[in-house]
This record gives structure tokens, C-alpha cells and sequence, in this order.
């Protein structure tokens, strides 16, 4: 017995159908879809009435091709599942729904290709903008990019003279209150968990750090042992990595961490080792992401204003498009978060 496949196609309700079923004309219809405020309250519920008895479905392709911008944004960030990046993406999706556009969220995880290729196919698609969180301190694809006429933002790395709006924290001051904070406790030897990723935030931190330390009266190079945690730079490598802390000469009495994943990492190793924190050993992370009030203990840490970076990178985003734009680069102020994961020396 032959089976039969039917095909139903159903074509797409028009701008033309919708104006007969409210009793407007089409370019009353056009104006509740461009200029809504042009149009009376009573009119424009009339025409979205109509639109959803007749199934009107907006074509953003057609929309695009008579020259209105996109409303899709591309949010290309280094890593979606870290919960920095993760709330730092809600920031942006916040304020992008408040002006109608969608967020479209990329992870590169560190990788320049990964990188290259995302920012090739959100071109392709003629995306209103991207938010970009850069793998490398080279921004030429960036640059190229918004020369093209796809704007971009860049987010937690500076401008660095390429005429791209940023959005960034002050790195090095975190890192000066981090030093700051460890030495009034009397900690005089630290170990410094680091990536091998030189990204700008990353180097501003460690930069932070030592200048704390040297307007602290310390001999830098003996009191801060840089440790380098290999990629992925995820908790089970730092945890890995407590074992080198341990193993210094002399021992340090604190660990200062990159973010707070890797402090999540450096805690179980710390316990898995016998060492209590912050009776033996202090830690001290970075970013105050949400579990880090938390943990048990809670984590010292220096919050990022992460919700409010993601929603000012947005808001440079969606600034393109509009007369007298000036690209400029917003700069937000960390702070220290003293909870119980720090404490003199013993």
C-alpha cells in the first residue's frame, strides 16, 4: 500500500489584510509597526487586535531590506556558562528588550577562530550591532567589522585607540584593594592564581596587585609568586594548582584569584589538602558573582558591577545609530566584598 505525503503550505498573512480587518489604511498599519506614537491609543489596539485575528507575523528580512535596523543583536563573550559573563549577559538582554531588540548570545571559549568565525556569520545576518568581549588584545577583526558598518562595543577591554565604544572596570585599582585588603590583615607573602590568557582585565588585576603591595612597603618579587593555571582556567585546574601554592618556599599564607570560579577551585583543594580557610591559608577571588556570599566560607571577593556592564554596553550599542554619536569608553569602579574566606595570618 503506497503512503501519501500532503503538503499544506499556508502563505504568510499581509500588512493588507490586517488593515481591512481593523478598517484602517495600510499606512496606518505601517505606522503601528514603525511609529507607533504617531498613531492614536484606540487605533493602535484596533490594528494589533487585527494582527493576531488574521495571524500577522512581522518579516524582519523584508523589514531590513527597506532599510530599518535589525533587532537582533550578536553578544560574542568568552565563556556564557561562567556566571560573570552570564550575568553579564542579562545585563545586556535587559536593556536590549527594553528597546525591542533580541540578544543573540556567543561563546568563543577563548578561541580566536571560534571568535572569527561568530563575527563573520552575525555580519551575514545584518545584525543591528555586537557586543564583543575580545580573546585577544588584537582587534583588528573588530575594528574591520565596524568599518563595514556593523557597529561594535567592546566589553570588559578598553578602546586601546581604535575608535570602538568600550565598557570596562577598573582592573588595577581591584587589584590594589585586593593587596590592600591582605596586607592590613598582615599577610606579607601572596600567590597569585593567573591565566595564561594575557587579557587586559587579567593584567590590570596583577598589575593592581603588585603596586598594592610595593605602596605597602613589600619587596614585590618575594612577597607576590605568580602561578599560572593552564587552559581551560576552569575550577578543576586551579584546584590542581593548590599544590604548587603549598609547595612554595616559604609558604604563602593567601591566595589572590583571578575570578571567583577559580577561587570555588583553590578552596577545594585547599580542603582536600587539610588546609583550613581561612584559619591556615586566606582566599580572596574576584568578580562577586551570586553563589559567592555562599560558600561555606563565604568568599572575599571584588565585585564587578556585572548586571550594570552588560546594560551600559547595550546602551553604547543602541547610541550608534543615533545624530551626534561620539564613541567613547564608560569606566565602572570595583569594590571590595569582605566576607569570611580572609583573615590574619596564623
Amino acid at each position: 500500500m503506497l503512503s501519501k505525503t500532503y503538503a499544506y503550505f499556508v502563505r504568510r498573512a499581509s500588512i493588507r489584510q490586517v488593515a481591512a480587518a481593523a478598517g484602517v489604511s495600510m499606512s496606518t498599519v505601517s505606522n503601528v509597526l514603525n511609529n507607533p506614537d504617531v498613531v492614536t491609543v484606540d487605533t493602535r489596539r484596533r490594528v494589533e487586535d487585527a494582527m493576531t485575528a488574521v495571524g500577522y507575523v512581522r518579516n524582519g528580512a523584508a523589514r531590513q531590506l527597506r532599510g530599518a535596523p535589525s533587532v537582533t543583536v550578536g553578544c560574542v563573550l568568552l565563556d556564557s556558562a561562567n556566571p560573570f559573563y552570564a550575568e553579564v549577559a542579562r545585563g545586556m538582554e535587559d536593556r536590549l528588550a527594553e528597546a525591542g531588540c533580541m540578544a543573540v548570545v556567543c561563546s568563543t571559549d577563548v578561541r580566536v577562530e571560534r571568535e572569527t568565525r561568530y563575527l563573520q556569520m552575525l555580519e551575514e545576518l545584518g545584525v543591528r550591532g555586537v557586543l564583543l568581549s575580545p580573546v585577544s588584545s588584537r582587534l583588528d577583526a573588530a575594528v574591520d567589522l565596524a568599518r563595514r558598518g556593523t557597529p561594535v562595543v567592546l566589553v570588559d577591554h578598553p578602546g586601546a585607540g581604535t575608535r570602538l565604544c568600550a565598557v570596562t572596570v577598573d582592573d588595577v585599582r581591584g587589584g590594589e584593594l585586593a593587596a590592600a585588603h591582605l596586607v592590613a590583615l598582615g599577610h606579607q607573602r601572596i600567590a597569585y592564581l593567573r591565566t595564561e590568557v594575557d587579557l587586559p582585565s587579567l593584567v590590570g588585576r596583577a598589575e593592581g596587585l603588585r603596586r598594592g603591595l610595593a605602596a605597602a612597603g613589600l619587596d614585590v618579587p618575594w612577597a607576590l609568586v605568580a602561578l599560572p593555571v593552564p587552559p581551560p582556567a576552569g575550577v578543576a585546574e586551579a584546584e590542581a594548582a593548590v599544590a604548587r601554592v603549598l609547595a612554595a618556599e616559604p609558604r604563602p599564607t593567601a591566595v589572590v584569584c583571578f575570578n571567583d570560579m577559580a577561587a570555588v577551585g583553590v578552596m577545594r583543594g585547599l580542603a582536600a589538602a587539610g588546609v583550613d580557610v581561612p584559619g591556615r591559608m586566606s582566599v580572596l577571588g574576584y568578580d562577586d558573582v551570586v553563589f559567592a556570599g555562599q560558600l561555606a566560607p563565604a568568599l572575599t571577593t571584588i565585585r564587578q558591577p556585572t548586571h550594570e556592564l552588560g546594560r551600559a554596553a547595550a546602551e553604547l550599542l543602541l547610541a550608534e545609530g543615533r545624530p551626534g554619536h561620539r564613541h567613547k569608553e564608560v569606566r565602572f569602579t570595583p569594590e571590595l566584598v569582605v566576607r569570611r574566606s580572609t583573615a590574619p595570618p596564623s
